[in-house]
């Protein structure tokens, strides 16, 4: 064959694949991925591993191999917050939840709500234990022993405030959840069997508030006076030191009272309960205990009732045998008796 038929047979080539190439469809879809190959092999062994330090260990602040934590917790089992079990029947009440369930009084203060404005029960009740009063597994440092709140507490049956430190987280609930209602037309008030400011006025003692409105009181040197009032005297003030039996020790009395060997100073808590044990006689006498001691329902003169709310206020209810303000506790029961005679 000539050159010449040789380069004409080339361009000719060239030319048909240029329109082979531009003719070409869009390209089709990738395959299946083929089989993965084979492992390959260990790389070299890193460094050897160390145990983090016990100071890297937040935890250990609190659980640290000491009894800390063991001891206050069998010091608080011996406590009423530890042996009571209103929680089983009460903590589902949605008026009794925000105090009577740990749980409940948590959820309250977190809603910042007070007692009377719990609208729902605890549907899980349970004790007031450590994380009703204390913040517990937040930061895991000993910062989790925080109490939940110290704020000052707006009393909803005496319309007054209670401010008495580290105190104010007991305060929440002991506090009367009642007043003396007023005297109807006839100058009479009703008595019923759930009478009186309801168990733990303890607060309204101190401030000298929340029995008949007839006798004014004065807030006790125990408030007045006293850092963190309750906790400064049921355990012995804040810190790893607390007693959480929640007992008071007279050594807590000695830091004001330096000479006092028991509660009865100067004979006082003896004058008083002699002063109660006449005035409950009183009150039997004029029906309004029964021989037990408990109350007769019923409706009575607006003295004689106030009388009975004294007395409950004084004797069953706060239970300080007039410790936590003596002045205002003989106010309310001189005035009992004189409205008996």
């Amino acid at each position: 064959m000539s050159i010449k038929k040789i380069l004409i047979l080339a361009g000719v080539s060239i030319v048909a694949l240029f329109i082979l190439s531009a003719c070409a469809g869009p390209a089709g879809p990738v395959g299946p991925a083929g089989p993965a190959g084979p492992v390959g092999p260990a790389g070299p062994a890193g460094a050897d591993g160390k145990s983090p330090s016990a100071a890297d260990l937040t935890c250990t602040e609190c659980h640290n191999g000491t009894d800390l934590l063991s001891s206050k917790t069998q010091e608080w089992e011996t406590s009423l917050h530890g042996t009571g079990e209103l929680f089983i029947g009460e903590g589902y009440n949605p008026s009794c939840a925000g105090c009577h369930s740990g749980g409940g009084f948590a959820t309250m203060l977190a809603a910042g709500l007070t007692p009377d404005k719990v609208t729902e029960g605890d549907p899980h009740p349970s004790k007031q234990d450590c994380r009703a009063c204390h913040v517990i597994h937040t930061t895991y440092t000993k910062a989790d022993f925080a109490l939940r709140t110290t704020a000052p507490v707006a009393q909803f049956a005496t319309a007054s405030t209670y401010d008495g430190g580290q105190g104010n987280l007991c305060a929440n609930c002991h506090q009367a959840r009642r007043a003396l209602p007023a005297a109807a037309d006839d100058g009479t008030i009703e008595v019923t069997a759930r009478f009186g400011p309801h168990h733990g006025p303890q607060s309204n003692m101190l401030l000298g508030v929340g029995g008949s409105p007839d006798v004014k009181g004065s807030p006790s040197p125990h408030y007045s006076t006293v850092t963190d009032t309750c906790v400064a005297c049921h355990l012995g003030g804040p810190g790893e030191a607390a007693d959480h039996t929640f007992v008071p020790n007279v050594a807590n009395c000695t830091k004001c009272h330096a000479d006092a060997e028991n509660f009865d100073m100067n004979g006082a808590v003896t004058e008083l309960e002699a002063k109660l044990a006449t005035l409950k006689t009183a009150l039997t006498t004029a029906g309004l205990l029964d021989a037990k001691g408990a109350i007769v329902a019923g409706k009575f003169p607006a003295a004689k009732a106030g009388a009975l709310w004294n007395y409950l206020l004084v004797a069953v209810e706060d239970k300080s045998n007039g410790v936590h303000n003596m002045p205002y506790a003989e106010a309310l029961v001189d005035a009992a008796l004189a409205a008996l005679k």
